[in-house]
C-alpha cells in the first residue's frame, strides 16, 4: 500500500499526457506546448520566468519550448523591463486556433473522466488543487 497514491498520480498523468499528446497532434503540438499556450490564454502576457513558475518546470526546458512555439508562429516575444527579461504573449495565429485546440482538450478529458460523476470530477478538481499547496492559497507567481 505504501506509495500506492503517489504510483496512481504518476500513472494517470502519464495517461493524460499521452491522450492530450495524442489529441494535439492535428495541431502540431505537444501537451508541454500546450501548457504555455493555455497559461498564456488563461493569464495573457506572461514573462517566462512567469511561466515557468506557474508550470513548475525548469526555467530552460520551458525557454526550449517557447523557442520552438515561436519558431512555429504560437507565439511572439518581446523585451521586458531589462534587456534579460522576456514577455511572451499569443499570437494571433495562436489566439485564432485556440477555440478548436480547446474543444479538442475538452473532448480528451471528457473521455478521461467519462466514469466519474459531476460531483466526482469537481470532489477531484478540490483535492488535486490541494496537492503540493503548504499555505491556505496558490503562490501568486505574479506577486511572488
Amino acid at each position: 500500500m505504501r506509495n500506492l497514491l503517489f504510483h496512481e498520480i504518476h500513472q494517470k498523468s502519464r495517461l493524460s499526457i499521452k491522450e492530450v499528446n495524442e489529441a494535439l497532434k492535428e495541431f502540431d503540438l505537444y501537451s508541454s506546448q500546450w501548457s504555455i499556450l493555455f497559461c498564456l490564454n488563461q493569464f495573457g502576457s506572461m514573462t517566462q520566468k512567469e511561466i515557468w513558475q506557474y508550470l513548475n518546470v525548469e526555467a530552460p526546458t520551458v525557454t526550449r519550448t517557447i523557442v520552438r512555439l515561436e519558431k512555429s508562429g504560437w507565439i511572439a516575444r518581446r523585451e521586458g523591463k531589462d534587456k534579460r527579461e522576456r514577455i511572451v504573449q499569443l499570437s494571433s495565429f495562436a489566439e485564432q486556433k485556440l477555440p478548436d485546440i480547446e474543444e479538442r482538450i475538452r473532448q480528451t478529458e471528457a473521455s478521461l473522466v467519462s466514469s466519474l460523476t459531476d460531483e466526482e470530477k469537481e470532489q477531484l478538481l478540490v483535492l488535486l488543487k490541494k496537492i503540493g499547496i503548504t499555505g491556505s492559497e496558490e503562490k501568486d507567481v505574479r506577486n511572488g
